[in-house]
């Protein structure tokens, strides 16, 4: 398991990470990873921020909702970023078992006061259009009726450039994890703020 703070300041507000392989830095070292910049940006431009990293490579929506409660209870976040769902896709797994499992998890989120940000994936269009549409909208679907801020694919302008993945053509690679720390910060940037006021 992943669990990775990147300040240890006392009155420092928490962004807690509840990922995948793409947030635990997969293949790559944890310092180069995107949720490691993204707390170098956070330093830069809002200071009394930390990242603290609970991403698990493999992890399922079902996993994450096994251990929600305890990362809420030990960091006590003022945001969430959920990025989960990318292996419940590539199993196989039922969306709508997926989208119970977020949407129970952005309802515990909200309920211990923390907003939530929801980091949508994309699976290869090998499994099929109706199963990798009924994927994707269930990331549409509970930003609409949740009403929470949606990073439409956290691998935009990354998954389909070769060089800026690994060779397994599911992770991306060190070059990768700026652009998606850059796209990231678009959504989250505002949320910070809105916390800060």
């Amino acid at each position: 398991m992943l669990i990775f703070a990147f300040s240890c300041a006392a009155d420092a507000k928490v962004i807690v990470v509840l990922g995948d392989s793409i947030s635990a830095s997969y293949g790559i070292e944890v310092r180069q990873g995107w949720v490691a910049l993204l707390q170098d940006k956070l330093t830069q431009a809002h200071s009394g921020w930390t990242m603290v990293n609970e991403s698990i490579s493999g992890e399922t929506s079902i996993g994450g909702l096994a251990r929600i409660d305890t990362a809420l209870q030990r960091h006590k976040p003022a945001i969430v970023l959920l990025e989960l769902g990318a292996n419940d896709g590539l199993r196989g797994l039922s969306p709508e078992r997926m989208k119970a499992n977020l949407a129970e998890m952005i309802r515990r989120s909200r309920a211990a006061g923390a907003e939530v940000l929801l980091l949508a994936m994309k699976i290869p269009p090998n499994y099929g259009k109706r199963y990798t549409d009924l994927f994707y909208a269930v990331y549409q679907d509970l930003a609409r009726e949740y009403r929470v801020t949606l990073v439409p694919f956290i691998l935009q302008d990354v998954a389909l450039h070769k060089e800026l993945m690994q060779k397994d053509g599911f992770h991306p690679n060190q070059l990768a994890q700026p652009i998606i720390a850059g796209h990231v910060w678009k959504y989250l940037e505002p949320l910070v703020q809105q916390g800060a006021d």
